[in-house]
């Protein structure tokens, strides 16, 4: 069974750059537009990993970790950020909010893959 993946991200495009080089290698993929509609889909579908943007409007990638650590069917699910963003203080925000990790926009489509397969276990 192929492992699914939500991305959530504002911008329609780099949602679709992740959906492809992820479903190319055989995962399904969820897409969101915000960390609103990613909670909801987070929460209504089982997923195995998540990847967030940090700068979205509704609700921004720190307030969705902290929301969606705050539920049960988030146990044991890795939340990767992928920003544009480095600053320290943010990372240091993500990772206390419950983010596994941080990559950083434009990102390199092997390094995403490797990423995934190190968090999903596959």
């Amino acid at each position: 069974m192929s492992k699914t993946i939500l991305t959530i991200d504002d911008s329609a495009s780099v949602r679709q750059m992740i959906a492809l080089t992820l479903s190319g290698a055989g995962y399904q993929v969820i897409e969101a537009c915000d960390g609103a509609d990613g909670f909801q889909k987070a929460t209504s579908n089982p997923v195995n990993a998540v990847i967030t943007d940090l700068n979205m409007p509704v609700m921004n990638g720190i307030e969705f970790i902290r929301k969606y650590r705050g539920d049960p069917s988030s146990t044991g699910v890795p939340v990767i950020f992928l920003t544009t963003e480095s600053a320290d203080d943010l990372k240091r925000q993500a990772k206390e909010a419950g983010a596994t990790g941080w990559i950083t926009k434009p990102f390199n489509q092997d390094q995403l893959l490797a990423v995934i397969r190190k968090v999903v276990g596959a």
